[in-house]
């Protein structure tokens, strides 16, 4: 589970999901992996429950892979100012 920092705005898009830091004036784009990822986390799901939506929504995901990936994000997420445990 995480939360948006404040003065940081979402959106979804056709490929995935914009981020904007007010603050900075700075945005990402998330690719529809990373949106999924953040979308989970966001609505209260921990990083396992991230990685199994991860699993049921893509083939040939193995919940190893799935773990990585999740823990990846969430770094990224974090250390770029967006996202607080």
């Amino acid at each position: 589970m995480c939360t948006l920092k404040p003065g940081v705005l979402l959106t979804d898009t056709e490929y995935g999901m914009a981020l904007l830091d007010q603050k900075s004036a700075e945005y990402w784009t998330l690719n529809p992996t990373a949106a999924l990822v953040l979308r989970e986390l966001l609505n209260g799901h921990d990083a396992g429950q991230a990685a199994a939506a991860l699993v049921e929504r893509y083939d040939g995901v193995d919940a190893e892979a799935a773990s990585q990936d999740v823990a990846k994000i969430v770094e990224d997420l974090r250390s770029a100012g967006l996202i607080t445990p």
